[in-house]
């Protein structure tokens, strides 16, 4: 009855949110607080007070019509004017509105850019370990994903492995920096060294491959750590970005797709972009929360909480034994699993009542991965059912 391509997503529903669901049974038989559910990336530290400022003064303030109404599949112009401004402001760039298109979140930002882009049969590069959903995005317009692993001792970008997987069918690569799962942020000389590879790509095979930088942690980096801007690094670079972790708004879907004029065939890509977010069902990003963000693009994020989390967890995780990369942004720790089966090591995890996510889930065997954007009473509760699970392990 249902569409063969819904068929196969219904069946192998994202681990992730099975994870989620998972806690609420637990949570229902033994209480919220005596569950640690590290599953989903949601943000448990509240929107900055400015959100909720900008919301109330918008509201009260401007025309219903106007608010409410339709405007272009692109967003508004003043909101795409001001966040290119800010974007200046913080990397020396030149853009201005016409390069932005205001989207329903990174998400919404990439099956659009996604859906300007391929034919049937492209191909699309993703770095394991990578958010799952890519490869449903990229198979929502009859392309395919190839993953190449990134370094087994950094996580960072393996270049020589995405060259031996391009070929005439590349479209792009998507990257995600700071990395959900890992933690890492891509350095610039790894940049650098991809975007020369790239550009000699481009050359020898006589097509056009671009980088897709998915960036909604981009704001979350810890220790002075600088997240390099994409776009100074290759010329066919655009940028899905979001405001759901930076500000605490997952739920409100706002965030923007960056195309920049350096890119080829520039002014085509962003017309069949901007009809893309209409086609897609989105028409336009909600016009509410553009008009927060734009009120609020420079609101700094509040790493502090993350940052406290950060150091509790993986803290406490090393002390019980296991070994975990030290993340440098985002809100997760990536743990190898004491077995090389990760779904059977969250499996175990479950009868001390935690929930992980199986590495599996990422394309990437052998490791966990466990979002600290909990309270800190969840990791405090937790540590002494994390080291009756690494004693299973003799750890």
């Amino acid at each position: 009855m249902i569409s063969e391509k819904m068929k196969v997503l219904a069946n192998n529903n994202s681990a992730i949110r099975a994870m989620f669901e998972e806690g609420n049974r637990l949570a229902a038989l033994y209480g919220r607080e005596n569950v640690y559910d590290f599953s989903l990336g949601n943000p448990n530290f509240p929107a900055p007070e400015a959100v909720k400022k900008a919301a109330i003064e918008i509201l009260e303030s401007s025309d219903p019509v106007y608010l409410h109404g339709y405007m272009s599949n692109a967003g508004y112009p003043e909101v795409r004017s001001v966040v290119a401004e800010s974007l200046n402001r913080r990397f020396g760039t030149d853009f201005t509105a016409d390069n932005l298109i205001m989207t329903v979140g990174a998400a919404g930002g990439l099956n659009v850019i996604l859906k300007a882009l391929l034919n049937p049969g492209d191909q699309v590069i993703a770095v394991a370990p990578y958010f799952v959903e890519y490869g449903n995005y990229v198979r929502n317009y009859d392309g395919e994903l190839v993953v190449v692993n990134s370094k087994p001792d950094t996580f960072q970008i393996d270049i020589d492995a995405v060259c031996a997987a391009i070929n005439e069918k590349t479209k792009a690569i998507i990257l995600n920096s700071p990395n959900n799962p890992t933690g890492v942020i891509y350095s610039a000389e790894t940049l650098t060294a991809l975007g020369e590879a790239l550009t000699k790509k481009q050359e020898e095979l006589g097509t056009k491959i671009f980088i897709i930088s998915d960036e909604p942690y981009r704001e979350l980096a810890y220790d002075g750590a600088e997240v390099p801007f994409m776009t100074k690094f290759y010329k066919n670079t655009v940028v899905c970005y979001s405001w759901s972790k930076s500000l605490s708004l997952p739920g409100e879907r706002i965030g923007y797709l960056l195309i920049p004029s350096q890119c080829d065939e520039f002014e085509t890509l962003f017309t069949a972009a901007s009809i893309a977010n209409r086609v897609l069902g989105f028409v336009n990003a909600p016009s509410l929360f553009q008009l927060v963000a734009a009120k609020c693009v420079d609101v700094p994020s509040d790493v502090s909480g993350y940052d406290e989390n950060r150091k509790l967890l993986y803290d406490g995780l090393t002390r019980c034994g296991f070994e975990c990369v030290f993340p440098q942004g985002a809100f997760y720790i990536w743990m190898k699993t004491p077995e090389p089966d990760d779904k059977a090591f969250c499996e175990r995890a479950k009868k001390y009542n935690i929930l992980p996510v199986p590495g599996a889930s990422f394309a990437y065997t052998g490791y966990v991965r466990l979002a600290y954007c909990v309270s800190k009473e969840t990791i405090v509760n937790s540590m002494p059912s994390f080291k009756k699970l690494a004693e299973e392990y003799g750890l």
